[in-house]
């Protein structure tokens, strides 16, 4: 799979990109929002674009110098530090894996639509959108399990 260029100019594009990867992070931040969870719309739109940022930054800035995958392999390590702190330990109880779960997903949207997989970001966010509201719906008599939701 070839990235796809929407844009003749290199610049453009870049920014294209980095719309795409804050519109898709933060449509699932609506949904996180929807659900009353403290990271919600603007957090994971910021994550989103911030991932793509900094993976469109370690391709473009420094051709031929920098390795991509090593940015991305940042990102990632970053991101679970950021998740990290979402989880939530009372007693027996976990609460705030779905959120960080959420937070490691939008990074992973964002440094898709940055270098150009605009097909894959829209099925990662379109899947973590049925993944975080599907089982919610499907659950007879609805949500009784104390989850991060």
């Amino acid at each position: 799979m070839q990235p796809w260029h929407l844009a003749p100019w290199v610049e453009v594009d870049m920014v294209i990109r980095l719309i795409v990867a804050a519109l898709l992070s933060s449509v699932v931040g609506w949904e996180r929002e929807l659900a009353a969870k403290p990271a919600g719309f603007r957090t994971l739109g910021l994550v989103g674009l911030g991932s793509a940022l900094f993976a469109i930054l370690s391709a473009e800035a420094f051709p031929g110098i920098s390795d991509p995958t090593r940015i991305a392999a940042g990102i990632v390590t970053g991101i679970g530090f950021l998740g990290a702190g979402t989880i939530i330990r009372t007693g027996t109880a976990v609460r705030g894996l779905t959120t960080a779960a959420s937070i490691w997903s939008v990074a992973a949207i964002g440094v898709a639509a940055a270098f150009g997989f605009y097909p894959i970001a829209i099925a990662g966010a379109l899947l973590s959108l049925l993944i975080l509201h599907l089982p919610h719906k499907l659950r007879p008599g609805g949500n009784h399990r104390h989850e991060d939701r």
